[in-house]
């Protein structure tokens, strides 16, 4: 199953608090190519990036306040295009479990993820971003019958 994204994507984008600059220099660096996609981030990270961006953010909860379990909701209701999850790999999370719950719909459903300053710029940088796009979409249907079934 296909499913077909359009040339404005819609971005997820989320920094722990030690990667919050980072993100937000990123963010700077890649204004006009991200004033051209619709923005949607958690809280913190939402306030800082319209700040400094000057442009209109969907902003969820702060990620400990349930921001990721949010956009991971949008993930698997198809809303989301494009995830750019600048995560810190090297302090722990007191929202740990939502963290990777977040990180495992991104992969369940077939959405680019970059966590790192490298990897979002390939892949914002790439044809794909300012152009429709036909995203494989996984066909859980077999699973979903063999769960349901024990219902």
């Amino acid at each position: 199953m296909e499913h077909k994204i359009g040339p404005r994507k819609r971005i997820g984008l989320v920094a722990h608090d030690n990667k919050k600059p980072d993100l937000v220099e990123w963010s700077r660096f890649n204004r006009r190519l991200l004033a051209d996609h619709d923005l949607v981030a958690t809280g913190t990270t939402g306030t800082l990036l319209e700040d400094e961006l000057g442009v209109g953010i969907l902003k969820l909860q702060s990620g400990p306040l349930g921001g990721d379990q949010q956009l991971g909701a949008l993930i698997a209701e198809g809303e989301i295009d494009f995830l750019v999850f600048f995560w810190d790999p090297l302090e722990p999370q007191p929202h740990d479990p939502d963290v990777r719950a977040l990180l495992r719909l991104a992969v369940v459903w077939n959405i680019p993820v970059a966590c790192n300053r490298a990897s979002a710029d390939f892949m914002i940088s790439s044809p794909l971003m300012t152009s429709d796009y036909e995203r494989q979409m996984p066909d859980y249907g077999s699973y979903i019958d063999r769960y349901s079934a024990g219902d």
